[in-house]
């Protein structure tokens, strides 16, 4: 089903539920009151006339010790959001998880009851007319991020969390809060990328060739227990995608990418660069490619482009033809692979996993828009997640950003309206030189845009450099925003690229001062 259109329909499913909803009597937010002693999160759970049905969760609450955090407003003060299971959800979880057979089991283990408790927490009060179709804007208590589905069903539309667990009553608000209750408990993320493929039945193919290649390596850590890593992304073929083009085993996969190559492990083999090539650098969800159309870097040699600017999230559109329809409209070419959208969005430790419509063979990149944010730095993403300035001391903490002469700072806005993108940005005062490795782009002419603070008298003037050749006459950042749009996209010049490989962009001033760095952006013509 077509993307936005799904989500368009959903909406308009939902109203009559909403409106059932918010016809029932809710516990009402108490203006002005500061301690959240009135009816919290906590005091739903443990007063309300329901409460019987909460206590196994209670319980849980009590060993992981976050059961009194539940009444307190959140100190960031952005509230909590609670997927709360009742006791039939938490038996529903328990017969369906190996290794579990009773709530003792989760109880006797504190650590696991502690991941169990925090996972159903978002550290952000969130009511559902604000879910996005990926994943929430904040992570848990846990810090991992939950992901939300539109299950829309012949008679009944509703949200599914982690494609786990369908929330069958939304929205209690409660004075530090909302709370969702749902069908059965999430399952706390315990599977890389890997590992999620071999525990779950459809991916064999796929699977296999990244055994066969040795690529699994690639999806197989979890980003918690390792320094200086970065979340990847995996698009997958299902088993039934590779069947209905008559490959039933890794071998005949192998036979179709590689027919002449058997040196399966060497980074140079095609069957190789298949399975690199599902492999996105960074973590993404579906929401995250909606409203750009531009070339993502993959682990391969080259990049996939993904348009999201339309009605649908298109894989490589116009590169090959994979299908026509004919109808009394006319014939529609079916020339772009697609996503299973309600399949999707499944979290790991090691990122994301996105389930594709059709096999995905590397294509000859095209050029397309690329802005570049820093999100290539896991220390920044860290930042990212709450609102502060963060002066960033170590210089071997960035692995792409380096700088000298100047302390360089973070800065991070959230929701505030600041004119620049994202409402974050770098920030270096003095006489500095500051450098960004940004990811590689396909080979061509491109116009170059810098989004920086112009609307300070202490700004600097500067130069910018990339691959050492000036590319930008001096720009003088002391003035050309306004106070309402201190934030401007400077046109600095044109560049040709030969190869397709990293850049280096590079600040040099000339009159020393401050630089608030937004983004690197280029275009091409």
């Amino acid at each position: 089903m077509i993307f936005k259109m799904k989500k368009i329909i959903y909406i308009i499913c939902l109203i009559a539920v909403v409106v059932a909803f918010n016809s029932c009597k809710q516990p009402e937010r108490i203006a002005g009151f500061e301690d959240a002693e009135q009816y919290s999160i906590y005091n739903y759970i443990t007063e309300s006339e329901n409460k019987d049905d909460y206590t196994d969760f209670l319980s849980i609450l009590e060993v992981a010790g976050i059961d009194k955090t539940l009444s307190a407003y959140n100190p960031n003060g952005d509230d909590y959001t609670l997927f709360l299971p009742s006791n039939d959800a938490i038996d529903n979880f328990i017969k369906n998880v190996e290794g579990i057979s009773s709530l003792d089991d989760i109880l006797k283990n504190t650590e696991f009851a502690s991941a169990f408790a925090r996972y159903h927490v978002v550290n952000r009060g969130i009511h559902t007319q604000d879910f996005p179709f990926g994943a929430f804007p904040e992570p848990t208590l846990s810090e991992d991020y939950l992901t939300v589905s539109f299950i829309i069903e012949t008679d009944t539309s509703y949200y599914k969390i982690n494609n786990q667990a369908a929330v069958i009553y939304p929205n209690i608000e409660v004075s530090n809060g909302f709370i969702h209750l749902i069908e059965t408990a999430l399952e706390p993320i315990t599977f890389t990328s890997y590992g999620w493929l071999q525990e779950n039945s459809g991916y064999s193919i796929f699977k296999g060739a990244l055994e066969l290649t040795g690529v699994k390596k690639l999806v197989d850590y979890n980003i918690k227990e390792l320094e200086n890593v970065s979340p990847v992304t995996m698009l997958v073929e299902p088993d039934k995608v590779f069947n209905e083009n008559g490959i039933n085993s890794v071998e005949d996969l192998a036979r179709l990418i590689s027919p002449n190559d058997n040196n399966y492990t060497s980074p140079t083999n095609p069957l190789f660069n298949f399975c690199t090539y599902h492999i996105l650098t960074g973590g993404r969800y579906i929401n995250d490619f909606e409203g750009y159309a531009t070339n993502y870097t993959t682990l391969s040699e080259i990049p996939l482009n993904i348009n999201g600017m339309g009605n649908d999230l298109l894989i490589n559109k116009g590169k090959q033809v994979f299908d026509s329809i004919v109808s009394n409209e006319g014939t529609v070419i079916i020339d772009y692979i697609g996503f299973f959208y309600d399949e999707s969005n499944i979290t790991t430790q090691t990122g994301s996993i996105h389930f594709i419509d059709r096999i995905m063979q590397q294509v000859t990149p095209s050029r397309a828009i690329n802005t570049f944010e820093f999100y290539e730095e896991p220390l920044l993403n860290e930042y990212r997640r709450e609102n502060g300035i963060y002066l960033i001391e170590d210089e071997d903490a960035l692995l792409y950003v380096k700088w000298k002469g100047a302390e360089l700072s973070f800065v991070e806005r959230g929701s505030e309206n600041t004119s620049a993108w994202g409402n974050d940005w770098l920030e270096i005062n003095g006489d500095f030189q500051i450098s960004y490795e940004i990811p590689k782009l396909v080979q061509g002419k491109y116009k170059v845009f810098l989004g920086a603070n112009k609307f300070d008298p202490t700004n600097a003037l500067v130069e910018v450099f990339i691959d050492g050749k000036k590319v930008s006459g001096l720009v003088d950042l002391s003035q050309g925003g306004s106070s309402n749009s201190p934030f401007q996209r400077i046109e600095l010049g044109t560049i040709d690229f030969k190869k397709y490989e990293t850049h280096k962009v590079e600040v040099i001033p000339l009159i020393p001062g401050r630089f608030a760095w937004d983004y690197i952006r280029f275009e091409p013509f």
